[in-house]
């Protein structure tokens, strides 16, 4: 059995999966498969409240898929891999847990579909360029690229992105609402602030389910009609009113203390 492709760890709180490929951190059928595994595993797992998605080394995030699998496989091969591509990334999406992309490198074609499944997307400043390039290879965006960047972006500006194939800075992309935050430094310093970011959301201090299940909100309910997103919001609301963290929550503010969160 092969090395796995998708290094995991927990470290307080926060699971951290590394997408481990050089040089470039191209996935192939077998990296999608760790990383789908990874993803079950910070799920199930009940001391992880948040994750953390990095690729390994300083230049690449992820450079999409490897080119040389694609031109050797068949048709019926490479609808299946992408069949199975998305099904991963749609279970990243839904996690109940906020999931931070690490934008450590070049983060392009479907490095950039990886990192667009994520909730929240931090890079490190003058790493790497981002864009979907996939047009210059003669076919699309096919791991989500086409509906979650129009949905990012809007649709005149994603077909604009996507069309053009131009790839670009992370200045830019956070001015397009691509990236959340730039940070400075090097390397380790990068993650070394991703993940304090990250244990930001981690209890005692922050009540994770509460994010989780913002994230489920938001993440189901603008795909449905607002009426339908407001009965998705109730039912959240009421798990969370269930739990202890909201009636900790709700007591420490009456008794003006700070709470204690249990992220249950």
């Amino acid at each position: 059995m092969a090395d796995t492709l998708v290094r995991f760890e927990v470290v307080d709180g926060v699971a951290v999966l590394t997408l481990d490929d050089a040089p470039a951190n191209t996935y192939t059928h077998q990296m999608m498969r760790d990383l789908d595994d990874a993803i079950l595993q910070a799920r199930f797992d009940e001391n992880v409240h948040v994750i953390v998605l990095r690729g390994a080394g300083s230049k690449f995030f992820c450079a999409g898929a490897d080119i040389s699998m694609l031109r050797d496989s068949d048709p019926y091969f490479k609808y299946n891999f992408c069949l199975h591509a998305n099904e991963t990334l749609v279970r990243l999406e839904q996690t109940p847990k906020l999931v931070i992309a690490a934008l450590n490198g070049h983060t392009v074609g479907g490095g950039l579909e990886i990192a667009m499944a994520c909730d929240l997307r931090i890079a490190r400043r003058d790493s790497g360029k981002i864009g979907l390039p996939e047009v210059k290879l003669g076919v699309l965006p096919g791991t989500g690229g086409t509906q979650r960047l129009g949905r990012m972006v809007g649709k005149s500006k994603a077909i604009e992105l996507m069309a053009e194939g131009n790839v670009f800075g992370f200045e830019d992309a956070r001015a397009m609402g691509m990236v959340n935050r730039i940070l400075d430094g090097d390397a380790d310093d990068f993650m070394a602030q991703v993940m304090d970011y990250a244990r930001g959301f981690v209890p005692p201090s922050t009540a994770s389910a509460a994010v989780g299940r913002i994230k489920r909100s938001v993440q189901s309910g603008v795909e449905v009609s607002f009426s339908e997103g407001l009965a998705i919001e109730r039912e959240l609301q009421q798990l969370l009113f269930q739990g202890q963290d909201a009636k900790e929550g709700l007591a420490a503010y009456l008794e003006k203390r700070a709470p204690e969160f249990s992220g249950r």
